[in-house]
This record gives structure tokens, C-alpha cells and sequence, in this order.
């Protein structure tokens, strides 16, 4: 099918592109809630129970996403050094240190600490989310840059580039609103221009457009699990995940309807049956609602004999504890989570060495993501420098994403595996040392200032300062004599 050759063509297309997507994206976002109606169970047993069970959901999709999500965690980007540093240059001058905290301060400006923390979410649960850059009217050195759901925006990848080559963002207001119809509205990203729209009698009308002559298109997708024949993504939340989360929702609200009728002790009624049994307002109640109430009914003999009562044994629960246990050691192993994420194994490994073995899987999957999604917002970063210069930033190519560990070693651990390194021969700088500490750069930075106020006031550390850039006694002044 060709692509669309007018702006207003470009709108329809990724709407119509949109709409055929956002089923499944909301069925896996009511997967992740807890909210999707239970699989596995009859409907005769919903229609039986009606009010008196509540569907049980264990939230197994959302704890297979979000011990993943927490370790993904950026702490800044860096600057690429140059290729060949002159070896007389301050430690503190290799880098472009301007250009680094210049995108940590629009990225802090825009509230991206939090918002991108959503826009992971949202990624590992559908599929994938997006990054925009766009003009600030109110401080045009600081370019707006949002996070967007797939639930509103939806973005047409150029396969040959990789790249979105148009992208749309619908959302309307006052949707719930009794009164008046919800108003609608619409950006259209393309590679030279955004354009704003709302939704009239007539159809979309363009309320306004930033012709920004950039090229490309301001937004990024942020895409989890991307493939070389799919670059549109793919949910953590697997079929393989979410037949075995369905089928541990079965296994424990049968074992809620179990606990209703059997866990408590059954009684029996002899020589009276359920024709005999009404309701508190006179109607005749049905097999299975007697079975309900505890009680079962069996008919004796026409003669008349008189009733008998029996209370049978409860039943143990236990076989559904079992399942369970099986069904979650399945999950734990295909999602790469310890045996005890999930609640039902409680064996926990016998030291931090095989605490951190059983983690092993879930952090190299931490680190896997970081690569993509560093890559998208690096691409981010390269749009707000174009902005703010005005032409592209050949050294912004080569930014790199600093995240912070996706392991867990306690603080105790860190600091003895960086004075190995930094203690007696270094192995590594004390910046080097910091990063490794998890130290942001911002935070580097305010030391690294609070180490030369001290040095401006040590004169050994000056000595030594001098000494450690290769110059091997002091400096004296040009007309001083030799000898």
C-alpha cells in the first residue's frame, strides 16, 4: 500500500494503523491490573457463585515486569572523549563535562526522572512507549520532552532507516462528562513539522504547526523486546507467562470456592430432600446452592422416617497448595525471577553468593534492556541538541547512557571491590571509582569541586598534584640560577 502523500492522509493512516493495535495493547495492560476476566472456569460456576466468589488474581504479570523495572535505573550520559587526549590536559578537561550536565539539566527541567520510569513501564508491558522533543516557548534553551503511552500515540517505522518516518497522538477531554461531547485532539509528528489538530463537526482541523525543519521526526519509540522482522516490539508478558498466570488464578479461586464448601465441615440431612428446602422469601433453592449453604439433602423413605443429621470431615486445601507451587516454579524459570519472587517457594538460598546466583538471569536481562533503551534516549538527546544549536551535534552520535548497576550487592560490597581497585596500585581514577560506586554525575561533579578547594589549600596536595602530572620536582621561576 503506498504511504500517504498529504498531511491529513498521514493522520487518517496512523489512526486507522492505531486503532487495529490498541485492543491487544489494552489487553495486556488489563493483564498487568490484574483486571482481565479469568480463564479456565466454567461459566455455569461463575453463574452459580455470582457474587459470593470474587475472581482471585495473583498478579503474576505484574511481578514478572516490575522486579525488572526496578533495576533499570539512568543516572546521566557522557560525552564521547577524544580519540587522541593530550596527556597534559586536566583529568577534569577530557570530557565534555558543559555538554553532559547541559542534557542531566533538560532531562531534570522535564521531570524525566519520573516520567521515564512510565514510559519503561509501559515499554516491558506493551510493547512500547515514546520519547518527544518539541520547542519551548518559554525557554527555547530547554526543548520539551515528553513520554508518551501507546495507549494515545502510535508511530509508522521506516524499515529501512529504523526510524519512525510519521507518528500520531490522539487523546480527548471531558470523556466522562454527561453533558457535552469529549473534545478530541491530535499531534502530528513529521519530519519537517508538527502540526496540532482538534476534532470538529467537519473532522480534524489544524490548530497550529512548528515548522522546525529538522528532518526527522521528534519522537523516539521506546521499544522493549524489538525484533528484526518486528520493530514494534513485544510485551514481557508472554503467552507462555500469561497461560500460567491464568491457570494459578484458576487454581486459587477454585481453591477460594473449595474453601467455601468443603474447607468447612459439609452436614447432611437423611429423609429430607431439596424440594423441602426454600429461601427466607418462600423460592425453592437449587442443588447447587444448598451445596453453597453446607448442606446436603438426602431423601429417605415415604414413610415418614425421621430426619438424620451427619456433619462430614472437612476438606484439606492442600493439593491446591501443590499446584500452585509447581505452576510458580514454571513462571520463576521462564522469567529468570528467584524461586521465591513470587511467594509460594519460601526456601531461600543459604548465602549472598547463591542469593546473587539465583539473580543471576534477572540481571543480565536488566542489562540487556539497557542497551535499547539507552539507544533510545541517546537519539532523544541528539534532537534537544539539535534544537538548542540549530545543526546536528556530530560528537552527540557517540553519547553514551549511564545506568546505574542492575545488581544488588550491599553497600559494604561496593566500597571494598572499589578500594581493591583504588587502594595502593589503582587499578581504576577516583571518577572511575565514584561511577562505580553509583555516584551520579552531578554528584561527581560537587566533589571533584570540593577535592580542588582542598587541594587550593593543601600544599603537599598541590606537591603531590604536581607530581602525579608527571613533573618531577618543583616548578621555579624563569629567572631563577641553576646550581
Amino acid at each position: 500500500m503506498a504511504l500517504p502523500d498529504t498531511e491529513l492522509g498521514w493522520l487518517n493512516h496512523l489512526a486507522i494503523r492505531h486503532d487495529a493495535d490498541l485492543p491487544v495493547l489494552r489487553e495486556l495492560n488489563s493483564f498487568y491490573e490484574g483486571t482481565a476476566p479469568l480463564h479456565y472456569i466454567h461459566p455455569e460456576i461463575l453463574r452459580e457463585t455470582d457474587d459470593r466468589i470474587q475472581v482471585v488474581s495473583l498478579g503474576w504479570p505484574m511481578l514478572a515486569v516490575d522486579p525488572l523495572e526496578e533495576r533499570l535505573d539512568p543516572i546521566g550520559f557522557r560525552y564521547p572523549e577524544n580519540d587522541d587526549p593530550d596527556p597534559d590536559v586536566a583529568p577534569e578537561e577530557l570530557a565534555s563535562q558543559a555538554a553532559d550536565a547541559n542534557l542531566m539539566r533538560v532531562w531534570q527541567d522535564n521531570d524525566l526522572d519520573e516520567e521515564s520510569q512510565l514510559g519503561r513501564l509501559d515499554a516491558l508491558v506493551m510493547r512500547r512507549s515514546y520519547l518527544t522533543v518539541g520547542a519551548n516557548e518559554d525557554d527555547p534553551d530547554t526543548p520539551l520532552v515528553t513520554v508518551e503511552s501507546p495507549l494515545e500515540m502510535y508511530a509508522d517505522i521506516d524499515p529501512r532507516k529504523r526510524h519512525p518516518r510519521a507518528a500520531l497522538r490522539r487523546w480527548a477531554e471531558d470523556q466522562e462528562s454527561l453533558v457535552r461531547l469529549p473534545q478530541e485532539y491530535a499531534t502530528l509528528y513529521l519530519p519537517n513539522a508538527t502540526i496540532w489538530y482538534d476534532r470538529g463537526p467537519q473532522g480534524w482541523r489544524e490548530q497550529g504547526r512548528d515548522v522546525h525543519n529538522v528532518g526527522e521526526v521528534l519522537v523516539t519509540p521506546l521499544t522493549n523486546r524489538a525484533r528484526l522482522a518486528d520493530r514494534y516490539g513485544r510485551s514481557e508478558l508472554t503467552p507462555a507467562l500469561l497461560s500460567l498466570a491464568h491457570a494459578a488464578n484458576k487454581i486459587a479461586s477454585d481453591m477460594m470456592v473449595a474453601a467455601e464448601f468443603h474447607a468447612l465441615p459439609l452436614r447432611a440431612l437423611f429423609n429430607i430432600g431439596p424440594n423441602d428446602l426454600v429461601d427466607e422469601k418462600g423460592n425453592k433453592q437449587s442443588a447447587l446452592q444448598v451445596i453453597m449453604g453446607r448442606l446436603l439433602t438426602l431423601e429417605g423413605a415415604a414413610d415418614g422416617s425421621e430426619v438424620k443429621p451427619h456433619e462430614f470431615t472437612a476438606s484439606s486445601l492442600s493439593n491446591f497448595h501443590d499446584t500452585l507451587t509447581q505452576l510458580a516454579k514454571h513462571t520463576t524459570a521462564l522469567v529468570g525471577l528467584p524461586p521465591t519472587a513470587f511467594g509460594v517457594v519460601t526456601d531461600t538460598p543459604a548465602s549472598a553468593e547463591a542469593w546473587r546466583a539465583a539473580e543471576a538471569r534477572l540481571i543480565k536481562r536488566a542489562e540487556r534492556k539497557t542497551v535499547p533503551f539507552g539507544g533510545a534516549y541517546e537519539r532523544m538527546n541528539r534532537h534537544v541538541r539539535r534544537l538548542q544549536d540549530g545543526d546536528w551535534d556530530p560528537a552527540a552520535r557517540r553519547l553514551e547512557t549511564i545506568w546505574r548497576d542492575p545488581a544488588t550487592p550491599t553497600r559494604a560490597q561496593a566500597a571494598d571491590a572499589v578500594t581493591k581497585l583504588f587502594g595502593g596500585n589503582p587499578v581504576i581514577t577516583k571518577r572511575q571509582a565514584r561511577e562505580d560506586l553509583g555516584y551520579t554525575p552531578g554528584q561527581i561533579r560537587r566533589m571533584r569541586a570540593e577535592d580542588d578547594a582542598e587541594a587550593d589549600r593543601d600544599p603537599v596536595r598541590q606537591l603531590t598534584d604536581e607530581l602525579a602530572r608527571g613533573r618531577t620536582g618543583p616548578v621555579l621561576p624563569e629567572s631563577a640560577g641553576v646550581g
